[in-house]
């Protein structure tokens, strides 16, 4: 397979190498799938050879790289498919374009179409959950954030209030049980768990949960989230929220911090998603 060039990226790159610049980053638009693939195209870096665009896991030791080939498409760029039976470990995928014999160079992101992601209900048949998105760093490259939960447990809406925090969900992969309870872990003191129960939703596979803040109130930090949807028999699983086109969570989902009374005297209560979008909740001193 060849990487073929327009005369027009070919002049592009000739004139900004005249004038001394580096050569311009090749750019991928992406599209998602409703079932967890993804497609690239890339620009055409303008050099003959074999391409491929290759995903790097960050901070991976050794390093773990999955290689796409790109192929000509119709509109004069590169394609490369990831279809959903491709598993992507769970982390930050870095991508770049690679000619053969050539460096691999970082993509920036161009347009992402991600509607497929709004709202997506997988079927679970697989026994996990594989989540793709990509999106912009900081430094104005493109990753892809992954993640792989088997089994899992998908958060919907959240409520709050005074008396603390309701909210609903779905899970994938296993069964919802009568024995099934929902636990509260302090992060750094895994003696620390409260349970709260569990109500079945409308679907076998959805379930409600309310986590009163006054019991947490005494364990100042941030309290993990899980659902044991069979009991202490059965898997524990990080309540997370996944299944939409929002890469990062944590600026994004914000929700107030409610005062409630404690021992010590008064402490902030408040959900939030982490940096790996999994619910928690911060319970911190109130501010002097």
């Amino acid at each position: 397979m060849t990487a073929l060039f327009t005369r027009g990226t070919l002049d592009d790159a000739r004139e900004t190498a005249a004038a001394g610049a580096p050569p311009l980053a090749p750019r991928a638009d992406c599209i998602a799938d409703s079932a967890g693939g993804l497609t690239f195209d890339v620009t055409d870096p303008g050099e003959a050879g074999a391409a491929h665009l290759l995903l790097r896991l960050r901070e991976s030791e050794p390093p773990v790289e999955v290689r796409l080939p790109l192929t000509p498409a119709a509109d004069g760029s590169l394609r490369a498919a990831l279809p959903s039976s491709v598993e992507l470990a769970e982390g930050r995928w870095n991508a770049y374009a690679q000619v053969e014999g050539g460096e691999p160079r970082r993509l920036v992101p161009g347009v992402n179409d991600l509607r497929s992601l709004v709202d997506r209900a997988p079927s679970g048949s697989r026994g996990h959950v594989a989540v793709r998105i990509p999106y912009a760093t900081k430094q104005g490259n493109l990753s892809v954030r992954a993640w792989l939960r088997a089994p899992h447990a998908e958060v919907g809406e959240l409520r709050i209030d005074d008396a603390g925090l309701t909210g609903h969900g779905r899970v994938y992969g296993t069964a919802l049980t009568g024995a099934a309870h929902l636990e509260a872990v302090l992060r750094g003191d895994v003696a620390r768990v409260l349970r709260a129960g569990v109500t079945p939703g409308a679907a076998a596979t959805d379930f409600g949960f309310t986590l009163p803040y006054a019991e947490l109130a005494d364990g100042e930090g941030v309290w993990d989230l899980w659902l044991s949807p069979a009991g202490d028999e059965g898997p524990r699983i990080r309540l997370a929220r996944l299944l939409d086109d929002v890469a990062d969570k944590k600026p994004i989902f914000t929700y107030p911090a409610t005062r409630v009374d404690c021992v010590g005297g008064q402490v902030e209560v408040g959900p939030y998603y982490t940096n790996d979008n999994d619910l928690a909740v911060r319970v911190a001193a109130t501010p002097a």
